[in-house]
């Protein structure tokens, strides 16, 4: 796979995520993960990056846009039934796409 068809399988999933869950960020979902990396990974690309260098960039962005969630009032999904009990706690969905991002990008630095 190359990195411009890596990229528009992760724009078509933040796509599909967004489309089924109605979620956008700022909402407290795996969607504060994912769309920063997305934008991450395709500026890199832009930028002439190969794909192990645009893993990279999205798995940063994907980290910090886990971080973010962490002050953040769940609006979506089943944290948003927590109400301000969710605020002081990562949201699962961005913890774990941001693991996931991880794992491509160490996988991808190794080719």
């Amino acid at each position: 796979m190359d990195a411009a068809a890596l990229g528009a399988a992760l724009r078509a999933a933040l796509e599909g995520v967004q489309d089924l869950g109605k979620a956008a960020e700022g909402d407290k979902t795996m969607v504060d993960a994912l769309a920063p990396a997305v934008a991450a990974y395709e500026a890199a690309l832009a930028d002439g990056s190969d794909l192990a260098g645009c893993a990279r960039a999205a798995a940063e962005a994907a980290s910090k846009g886990a971080d973010g969630t962490v002050p953040m009032r769940a609006r979506k999904g089943r944290a948003s039934y927590l109400g301000e009990r969710s605020e002081g706690h990562m949201d699962p969905g961005a913890s774990s796409t941001a693991l996931v991002l991880e794992a491509l990008a160490d996988t991808a630095g190794e080719g």
